[in-house]
């Protein structure tokens, strides 16, 4: 190894240790010398010693430098055998940048010659390669390494470093691909066009563009007026004879990068073209439009995304649709200067799941106007957009079925209420009994039905616990069993290493059971329904019917039919409550409502697939809960005695709905309790002024104009500490469960609830 070949660091050290070992190999001598002429022995010992320990430093100096030699040879030479047959352009510098070993592709490519700076030899590839070399070197001292991706005119390289010793560092070049367009044509294309780095830099421009220009600009800002540049649309240009029109196209490449092309025919300078053939080249959709809607040219990129053929003339409103208006009523305003810059996304007439963004814009061939429309696909963009509202569709009706429960819980709460009242003065023997029971008995059943209506809009309430869906299943099949009758065969079959799931497991049942009535009416004259579970862990997120099912493990419940199937116009409907298929009193349009709601609720996704006159299979994806958690154990309510059982205690009851209010504060003093009443928060802070006044327990509404039970609560609280609360709300208790949180010796009673249940959680809170 030639000394040219060390690492500044190892040459110097190499150099130091060579002077010490001649400081000390020269003392050596002198002292033994000197030991001749000495007077004493003691001097002559003296002498003799210390020059051989002179002597013995200097020898292991020599092996020590012989050491590093070797090792540095070593080094190199495995550097050397490890870039020699490597395809890729590698290079080893020292710590000042410049070049100690190149490879045969470095060479070829960079012309690199041993000794000179490195970014010397990156100045034709890239702009200012000194900074990008010295940021990567600084790296490489401190982290061990570094990369970067830099555009270049042929398109984007990765430079790489990596700190092999101090002050040896090994570089290597990787080509990332050409440039998206046709690089080799770019140069003689008679479109002018050019390439722009993500931060505005002109990497590339032809001669066509550099002619137009009059010049090659350094970044977009000295090629456009205005930033940032306007797509598929009229952009003004700085040039040397001053400002010019034209319409620009842009598209993306990797890395930031952009292709900018400035179309010609215009009549604000540009030279008309009379041949359109050269639109094939172009990587840009276009067609040509004539004032009488037809479609007389389509260049390459266009015949390609619409996928129809146009080879002969044909009217765009056969190939397109979407307007709301008519296609030759739009073309018009676009001939007439209507429309502007206005974009248009239009359907392709022969895909239901293709949409183009069109934009128009006025040419001229020979002096006869015409349109030429450059094509964008927006299928992405229009589905991300359906999604969108689909989602704020569904939010709407959710908010609304959550807004209808409430008031109906509160009309509910006052019937059954005030029947329990009746009940009480009645025995089974008076004649109104029955008519009472049945009163009821129906309040119940529409309860029901508004708890439908809040698991649809997520505001029903959950008691989440461990489950396993083959013991959860197994439980429900002898129901099921009954449900679907004698004519229908019904099939469980597990999955044996099932994960276990977190969700309430009354809700999920009821999900089971819709579906599998669902299944039953859609086979009136029999047939077969499996439910199968399986486990299911995703690597890659999951995206259907507008969804986004994300990485990780899940339960998957299908239940599988053989009935009539589902037209496919129907199938986005079926999840919106009341929509049904059936006749009027065979359904509610209620059962899949339901299933979506407590599904998305659990954190689950709900998919249907339909084949219509074949069967129907619905898909649970439920999130699996790997982590074992402690199982909520609900305490049953203590059970209330039919008779009335006094009390004592003074109670606030705090209620904006006048017949909730009347039956609550009848049941509490029913029972004992010496009741004050307030129909707001506002209300209930004015009574609680009188210091005077003591007050056992506070019973509010969470909803109500003004101030919400929660927030007067907390108020009324910082005097009165000691106080314990009960919440009753015709939502959900998650819809306010951070706020209870904060509010201690506090508890939640839905709507509605029966004579017992007030009486029941009133006693409880007050033991």
């Amino acid at each position: 190894m030639t000394t040219a070949q060390m690492p500044p660091e190892t040459m110097a050290r190499t150099n130091r240790l060579r002077g010490r070992v001649t400081v000390l190999g020269g003392l050596s001598i002198l002292l033994f010398c000197a030991s001749y002429v000495m007077p004493t022995e003691a001097g002559v010992i003296l002498s003799l010693g210390v020059g051989l320990t002179f002597g013995m430093l200097a020898v292991l100096m020599i092996v020590m430098r012989t050491s590093d030699r070797k090792k540095v040879t070593t080094n190199v030479q495995s550097i050397e055998n490890v870039i020699k047959n490597d395809p890729a352009p590698s290079v080893v510098t020292d710590d000042a940048g410049n070049l100690t070993q190149c490879n045969k592709a470095a060479v070829a490519l960079l012309n690199c010659q041993v000794g000179t700076p490195f970014s010397e030899h990156l100045k034709d590839k890239f702009a200012n390669p000194a900074a990008a070399v010295y940021r990567l070197q600084n790296k490489a001292t401190s982290l061990g390494g570094g990369e970067e991706d830099i555009a270049t005119r042929r398109g984007h390289v990765r430079l790489s470093v990596n700190r092999v010793s101090d002050g040896c560092f090994l570089w290597r070049i990787e080509d990332l691909g050409e440039r998206s367009i046709r690089s080799s044509n770019a140069e003689t294309l008679s479109i002018p066009m050019l390439t722009a780095s993500k931060s505005g830099t002109v990497l590339f421009m032809n001669e066509s563009c550099r002619r137009i220009l009059g010049g090659r600009p350094k970044t977009v800002e000295g090629v456009f007026e205005t930033l940032p540049v306007r797509n598929g649309a009229i952009n003004t240009l700085i040039t040397a004879s001053g400002e010019l029109d034209s319409l620009v196209s842009e598209i993306a490449g990797i890395g930031g990068r952009r292709e900018i092309y400035l179309l010609p025919g215009l009549a604000s300078g540009l030279t008309e073209v009379s041949d359109w053939t050269f639109f094939d080249e172009l990587p840009i959709p276009l067609i040509k439009i004539s004032k009488s809607g037809i479609v007389t040219s389509a260049n390459r990129e266009a015949r390609k995304i619409i996928s129809v053929d146009m080879t002969e003339p044909a009217p765009l409103s056969d190939l397109l649709e979407g307007l709301g208006r008519s296609i030759a009523d739009w073309i018009e305003d676009a001939f007439n200067g209507r429309l502007g810059n206005k974009t248009e996304v239009l359907r392709v007439r022969s895909d239901e799941d293709q949409f183009l963004q069109v934009t128009l814009n006025l040419m001229m061939q020979d002096g006869v106007p015409s349109l030429v429309a450059i094509l964008t696909d927006a299928t992405e963009l229009k589905s991300l957009e359906a999604q969108f509202v689909q989602s704020q569709k569904m939010q709407a009706i959710g908010q609304l079925a959550g807004g209808v429960a409430h008031d109906f819980n509160n009309l509910l709460t006052a019937i059954s209420g005030h029947c329990d009242l009746l009940l009480l003065r009645h025995d089974q023997g008076d004649p109104d009994y029955g008519d009472l029971v049945q009163i009821n008995q129906n309040a119940n059943r529409a309860a029901s039905l508004v708890g439908q209506l809040l698991a649809f809009s997520r505001k029903q309430n959950l008691r989440p616990e461990i489950l396993d869906m083959r013991d959860t299943l197994s439980d429900l099949s002898h129901l099921l069993n009954r449900l679907v009758g004698e004519k229908i065969m019904l099939s469980v079959t597990h999955d044996p290493d099932l994960f276990p799931i977190r969700a309430d497991k009354r809700q999920l049942e009821q999900v089971v059971m819709n579906l599998v009535v669902n299944a039953r009416d859609a086979m009136p004259d029999g047939g077969s329904i499996r439910i199968e579970t399986e486990s299911r862990t995703l690597r890659t997120p999951l995206e259907r019917d507008r969804a986004i099912v994300e990485v990780g493990d899940y339960v998957v419940v299908r239940v599988t039919d053989q009935g009539c199937g589902i037209p496919q116009e129907q199938i986005a409907k079926i999840f919106e409550p009341f929509y049904t298929t059936k006749r009027t009193g065979e359904g509610t349009g209620l059962g899949l409502s339901t299933a979506y709601g407590i599904v998305k609720q659990t954190g689950g996704f709900i998919f249907v697939d339909s084949v219509e006159g074949q069967g129907t299979e619905f898909s649970l994806y439920l999130p699996a809960n790997n982590t074992p958690l402690e199982e909520v154990v609900v305490e049953a309510a203590p059970a209330v005695k039919q008779t009335i059982q006094q009390a004592e205690g003074v109670v606030l009851l705090v209620e904006d709905e006048a017949p909730v209010r009347a039956f609550a504060s009848r049941a509490l003093r029913m029972r004992g309790y010496t009741v004050m009443e307030a129909e707001n928060g506002e209300m209930a802070l004015e009574i609680l002024e009188d210091e005077a006044l003591s007050v056992d327990l506070f019973v509010t509404d969470v909803i109500m104009p003004g101030m919400d039970g929660p927030t007067w609560v907390k108020q009324a609280l910082t005097k009165r500490p000691d106080v314990k609360v009960v919440f009753v709300s015709g939502y959900a208790e998650e819809d306010f469960s951070d706020n209870q949180a904060k509010i201690q010796n506090s508890v939640f009673l839905p709507k509605p609830f029966s004579l017992n249940d007030l009486t029941a959680t009133v006693q409880a809170q007050l033991q």
